[in-house]
């Protein structure tokens, strides 16, 4: 178990989420279902068993230290790390990797987003479990946790996995995000898994990886080493990372590699992405209206979404399928299968005169 770490990824906007998720304050850090607890502590707290609490990296944006320790105050500081600008996926590991490999040679290592919903995580360790033991023993293998599909999502991208009876599976290839006709022939074929974006492995393989496919991002990381754990490790870092090419460990290593194995599994995941994943887990009425948070009243309304402060009151007449997002000084209502305008419901905000102070 010493040998175990994790590296928590928390550096992005969630934009999807806008208004609930704000630049200052993105869902990772929000009480999406009323626990008390934000997703990145539910995400740090389902480690507690599995990695020592000394062995948990967070790499964010530095705009986010300070919410990072209010919510996590028990945490070494030393071991949040601080993106100066966002640069995807492949830089963010390249650097908590080498920051790990400066104190650990021989780490085994799992690698998670913070904002995703796990429902059975009883389940979720033991698969965990099974994967720190296969990249234990397989030291040039890189791991990747594939979901079983339940519906023809095009919202995720897919794993096509190689013929067998293990749920240990060598990958075939990777596939970007599918229309709708092509999501209902992955879902009937069963040769394929939701890609969730979560990764097991040894030091040795993703040093290998990064040295072989993206060896301008590894060599500046590992030039590091000296500074790694100093009073010199952010001026480096702030230095280094705007010449970091901006791309994520799945295009840069795990489509490239003919050495990914996927650890087939099914724990209740979803990696809450949108609006209409988050209306997919919540409970549904008679018309089929989720709320989360607010109370409701409805009439002649069906197939709705429903999000609002706690306490505040929603009475809603004659819609069906929309999304009724309220936060702070934003109102969003826009029909639930149109989503992804937001992203320019955001910029076009933006762009109005104070509009930041929305967004």
């Amino acid at each position: 178990m010493q040998n175990n770490y994790c590296i928590i990824m928390a550096g992005g906007v969630g934009s999807r989420f806008w208004p609930f998720s704000k630049t200052d304050c993105p869902k990772q850090f929000l009480d999406f279902f009323g626990t008390g607890r934000s997703l990145l502590q539910i995400t740090f707290d389902r480690f507690k068993d599995l990695v020592p609490t000394e062995n948990i990296y967070i790499v964010s944006n530095a705009a986010y230290k300070d919410l990072i320790v209010s919510q996590l105050p028990s945490m070494n500081p030393d071991h949040i790390l601080l993106e100066p600008m966002r640069r995807n996926t492949a830089p963010c590991i390249a650097y908590a990797t080498y920051k790990i490999k400066s104190r650990c040679e021989d780490a085994n290592i799992i690698v998670v987003p913070s904002d995703h919903l796990i429902t059975d995580e009883t389940e979720y360790i033991r698969v965990l479990r099974q994967g720190l033991d296969f990249v234990d023993k397989n030291r040039r293998s890189l791991l990747t946790l594939g979901m079983k599909p339940t519906r023809p999502e095009t919202g995720y991208g897919y794993i096509q996995i190689t013929d067998g009876n293990s749920v240990l599976r060598k990958v075939k290839t990777f596939i970007e995000k599918p229309n709708r006709e092509i999501a209902e022939i992955f879902l009937k074929s069963g040769e394929f898994y939701w890609n969730s974006g979560m990764f097991l492995w040894n030091m040795q393989a993703i040093t290998e990886a990064l040295e072989e496919y993206l060896p301008e991002i590894s060599v500046r990381f590992a030039e590091g080493k000296d500074f790694y754990n100093t009073d010199k490790e952010q001026e480096y870092i702030d230095t280094i990372y705007p010449t970091c090419k901006n791309i994520s460990i799945d295009y840069g290593i795990m489509e490239k590699s003919d050495n990914v194995y996927v650890l087939m599994a099914d724990f209740g995941w979803s990696d809450l992405g949108t609006w209409q994943s988050l209306y997919d887990l919540g409970y549904k009425d008679e018309k089929g209206n989720v709320s989360y948070k607010c109370l409701k009243k409805v009439y002649d309304a069906s197939d709705n979404i429903i999000v609002m402060p706690e306490g505040n009151l929603a009475v809603i007449d004659g819609l069906q399928g929309y999304l009724i997002a309220q936060y702070n000084n934003v109102l969003l209502i826009c029909r639930k299968d149109e989503e992804y305008k937001i992203r320019q419901f955001v910029a076009d905000v933006e762009a109005m005169p104070n509009g930041k102070k929305f967004i």
